[in-house]
């Protein structure tokens, strides 16, 4: 099993709280100058204390288990605006806030999400027609999404 692989079970194992779940495990770097990257996220979101102390827990089992060679840094954070969205939960967490969708396709699309189900998306976007521009709803499957973002608005 590889280190994210581990690092990511581990993590796991320290999510008490349903609401709780890991993004994504970065790796980079060669041993003795290797960086871990553990992006956390919850369904009402999280805070630095909750990173915090998830990154002693995890700190603590890598070293009893000796689990990687030399120094190494270990850190957990939120994944923020700017990472993609990565899971369907993530997506349930954004309804109402604004996305902009690459496909697998190349297509790109910008819209307000709507719906989310087990195997599907629903985006309000913005259509022009004629002289005026009317909204249309959008299903896109989870498997045709190659990244997601969210929008930032300042309204």
């Amino acid at each position: 099993m590889e280190i994210t692989s581990k690092l990511r079970a581990i993590a796991e194992s320290f999510l008490k709280d349903e609401s709780y779940f890991i993004v994504d495990v970065i790796s980079k770097g060669v041993s003795g100058r290797a960086k871990h990257l553990i992006l956390l996220d919850g369904d009402n979101g999280v805070n630095i204390d909750d990173c915090a102390s998830l990154s002693r827990q995890i700190a603590a089992e890598v070293e009893a288990e000796d689990l990687i060679e030399g120094a190494f840094i270990l850190e957990v954070s939120s994944p923020g605006l700017d990472h993609p969205l990565a899971s369907k939960r993530q997506f349930v967490k954004n309804v109402g806030r604004s996305l902009k969708v690459r496909l697998k396709d190349g297509t790109m699309l910008q819209g307000k999400l709507e719906s989310v189900d087990d195997e599907a998306v629903e985006i309000l976007k913005e259509v022009k027609e004629k002289k005026k521009v009317v909204t249309e709803k959008t299903a896109i499957l989870f498997d045709s999404i190659d990244k997601a973002n969210v929008l930032v608005s300042f309204n």
